[in-house]
Formats: C-alpha cells, sequence, structure tokens
C-alpha cells in the first residue's frame, strides 16, 4: 500500500491510495515556494493578503460538508465535530484577516538617550514548512498557516500520511482563493526527503505538531542547520476537581473533556485528580458516564492507533491497575474505559493516552493535587474545577502548563494562544501570539 492512503477506520477498507511525492516534485515544491516569497509576498500588499485568507474562510463555509465528510471517512471523526471543526478553521481565517492590520503594524520605540526616531517593523521570514498531525486535518494547518501566508511568509505543506484526501481538498481551496503558484504548495513526502527539506537553506523556519519523538526529530535537524521552530507535541492534562456545587455538571464537564474526538486530542483532560471527599461520588457518576458512552462511540483514527491504546492499558493493568470497561476491541474501535490505582511506578502513569481512557486519581489537599498534575514530562493544557475564587488562581499560578482552564472545558477561542512547556514543545499559535513567531522583527533606527 501507498504510504499516502485513505484508509476508513471505521472498515479497515482502503478507499485510496495516492503517490509519494518524487524527489524532484519536492525540489519544485521548494523553488516554487521560494519564488513566490521573492515575489507574491513582495509585491502583495496588507490588504491583498487579508482578502486572500478571507476567502479562503468563506470557501471553507461553503465546502463544509464536503470537507467534513472527507475527515470523517480519512480518520473516522463523526460528522457533527468534523463540521465543528471546518466552521472553527473557517474563523481562525477570517480573524487574521480582521485582525492583521492591528497585529503587524509598526511599533515604535521610546529612546532613553538621543534624537531621531526608533520603529519595529514586522514582515515575513520566508518560506516555512510545517508538518500536521491527523487527528484535526483542518484546523491544524489553519492555525499555521492563517497567521503565515497573512503575513506574507510561503508555505510548504506535508500532511499526515492518512490524510492525503484533506489535504488535497485544502490545497484545493488556496488555488480557489487565488492565491499564486508556490504560496501555498502541498507535498505528498516521505519523512527522508522531509529532513532534506528543513536543511535546505531556502527553508526558514519549521512547525511540528506531532509525537516527542517526531519533534525531537525535526528540532535536531533544525538546530544543526540554524532554523527556528515551533513544536506542539500533545500532553496529559490534568482536570482537577478540588470543590463543586454541582457534581453532576462536572462530571459532564470531564466528559466533555475526555471524548472529544474520541479522546484523541493534544489538550484533552486525561489524567482526573479529585479530591478526597469527593471521590467516591465522582468517580461514581463518571465511571457510569464513561461505560455508557460506549453506544455511538466513534472508532480510533485507525488499527494501529487502537493497538498501541491496547498496549498502554495492557501494561497499567499488570501493573497493578484497575480497569473498569464494558465491551472488547474490534479493529479501531475501542471500548471507552476508567483506570485507577495507576501508580508512578508504571510507565503508563506518565504516558499520554491517546482514546477514550481516563485515568482517575484520589489526592487529600490542593497542594498533592497541583503535585500530582505536575508529576508528568507534559505541559500543554490543564483544567482546575473549584468553587474557590482565590484557590482557582493559586492552584492557576502553580500549574506547570502553557493553558489553564477554570471551571471551563472547550472553551478554546481564535483568539487564545495554543501551545505548552515542557515535553509539550514550545512556541504558540493562534491569537496575536501566532502571528508573531516567524516574523522578522526589523528595527529602523533614524538618528
Amino acid at each position: 500500500m501507498s504510504l499516502y492512503a485513505v484508509v476508513d477506520p471505521k472498515s479497515g477498507e482502503v478507499v485510496r491510495e495516492y503517490p509519494t511525492a518524487t524527489d524532484e516534485q519536492i525540489e519544485e515544491a521548494l523553488a516554487s515556494a521560494a519564488a513566490a516569497f521573492r515575489n507574491w509576498s513582495k509585491t502583495s500588499t496588507l490588504a491583498d493578503r487579508t482578502a486572500l485568507i478571507r476567502r479562503v474562510a468563506a470557501l471553507h463555509t461553503e465546502r463544509r460538508e464536503k470537507l467534513a465528510e472527507i475527515i470523517n471517512r480519512e480518520m473516522g471523526k463523526p460528522l457533527d465535530q468534523a463540521l465543528g471543526e471546518v466552521d472553527f478553521s473557517a474563523a481562525i481565517y477570517e480573524y487574521y484577516a480582521d485582525n492583521a492590520e492591528k497585529f503587524l503594524a509598526d511599533e515604535p520605540i521610546e529612546l532613553l538617550d538621543g534624537d531621531g526616531s526608533a520603529v519595529i517593523k514586522r514582515g515575513p521570514v520566508g518560506v516555512l514548512l510545517g508538518i500536521m498531525p491527523w487527528n484535526y486535518p483542518y484546523y491544524q494547518v489553519a492555525r499555521f498557516a492563517g497567521p503565515n501566508l497573512t503575513l506574507g511568509n510561503t508555505i510548504v505543506l506535508k500532511h499526515a500520511p492518512q490524510c492525503p484526501e484533506s489535504a488535497e481538498a485544502i490545497q484545493q481551496i488556496f488555488d480557489d482563493a487565488g492565491y499564486p503558484a508556490g504560496a501555498y504548495v502541498n507535498v505528498y513526502a516521505t519523512n527522508e526527503q522531509i529532513a532534506d527539506a528543513i536543511a535546505d537553506p531556502r527553508v526558514q523556519g519549521v512547525s511540528l505538531t506531532g509525537s516527542e519523538r517526531a519533534g525531537a526529530a525535526v528540532a535536531e535537524i533544525a538546530g544543526r542547520n540554524l532554523k527556528k521552530v515551533v513544536l506542539e507535541l500533545g500532553g496529559s492534562d490534568p482536570f482537577i476537581v478540588l470543590s463543586s456545587d454541582d457534581l453532576d455538571a462536572t462530571v459532564e464537564a470531564a466528559m466533555a473533556g475526555r471524548f472529544e474526538n474520541t479522546g484523541q486530542a493534544c489538550n484533552a483532560a486525561k489524567r482526573f485528580i479529585v479530591s478526597a471527599d469527593l471521590y467516591d461520588d465522582f468517580l461514581d457518576k463518571f465511571t457510569k458516564k464513561v461505560v455508557e458512552a460506549a453506544d455511538g462511540l466513534a472508532p480510533l483514527s485507525s488499527l494501529g492507533a487502537a493497538q498501541r491504546l491496547a498496549e498502554q492499558i495492557d501494561r497499567a493493568v499488570a501493573d497493578g491497575a484497575n480497569l473498569v470497561s464494558e465491551g472488547k476491541r474490534d479493529g479501531a474501535y475501542f471500548p471507552p474505559g476508567v483506570l485507577t490505582g495507576v501508580t508512578p511506578d508504571s510507565a503508563t502513569y506518565r504516558e499520554e493516552l491517546f482514546g477514550p481512557v481516563a485515568m482517575v486519581f484520589k489526592v487529600g489537599s490542593e497542594d498533592e493535587a497541583v503535585e500530582l498534575a505536575n508529576d508528568i514530562p507534559f505541559g500543554l493544557g490543564s483544567y482546575v474545577f473549584t468553587t474557590d475564587e482565590e484557590q482557582a488562581k493559586r492552584v492557576a499560578d502553580k500549574i506547570d502548563a502553557g493553558m489553564v482552564f477554570v471551571n471551563v472545558v472547550g472553551a478554546d477561542g481564535v483568539e487564545l494562544p495554543f501551545g505548552g512547556v515542557k515535553r509539550s514543545g514550545f512556541g504558540r499559535e493562534l491569537g496575536r501570539f501566532g502571528i508573531d513567531e516567524f516574523v522578522n522583527k526589523k528595527l529602523i533606527r533614524i538618528g
């Protein structure tokens, strides 16, 4: 089977295969992107570029049903969530069309000594390479391409091998929106070809969303070649419950935080850390909801994803953890479950579970909750539920993460920066910060 292929996770059927790029095609893509940067990005105005990205948003909206069907077929995303992803992607493009002028405005600097003036002018840096994952095929591209194309950078993009059809649909949108050849170029590249592309002097920066292993490999090559990288490498986000005046509502929030995209979200709640006085009731209510979720649950993205999750769960149980679940794995379908008794001695304790299984822990104090929340190599998102406003602020300050959400889940927004610390990566996407990563902040000092 080809490296790039649509394999329906519901049936395992190979729907369509796509040819992997030749070395000549990769060279053509890089040359085209470099030429577009020299020409289009230097001659187009910000108004030109915002008009183009606004058209990209409109085309996502016009084609939303077709786009949603594609990723339902590619990676099993339920149609309602797939439509939501397309709409959110359109909103990202629209956001940068609306706000680019403000974000990219000249920034005067007040001089401490001497006459004259100084100003920071923000401009593009050149060709950027994007390496995208399968779990959010449109959204991941939007938060990378939206700000950078508006800024004037050009993009070569490698999508996940299981998402060639959505990659093709995105390329068609940029073409139909009126972007010149080379401004946005999709490539069905191998890892070896991408390694060479990172080292290519025409490429000025790399953005990757993926695994720790992939992030380390990309960062190593980029570092040797003095290229800036933005990495989003996943997480095992804590969901801390310290108090509640409506435990049923808190449990519903926990379900929403864990099971969006069948549990295959980098910033999903994965470790539930519950105060001892609420633990028994929370665990009982939560476990019942999790088991009930088996009816109508979508498959994981692939058979391989289900196999990897099964290995992690089996290891945890072998190490003494308790699993409550009903049903058995059937191909890419994975029965939801709750793990308790996972100890620091088990490797699973510090791993990311990418699927519909939650770990639940009991703690006796606020300090113990924070310590357990931070006792992992990741630091992407986190959730704190408490009725005490001062406690919420105190705990949020102590959590080692790039994002903290208090008494709310699903509150991501186009205006909110997304990113993490520790082994969850570095750099930010979305909002004002998303357009400020691959930018030349040029100082102009006039005497």
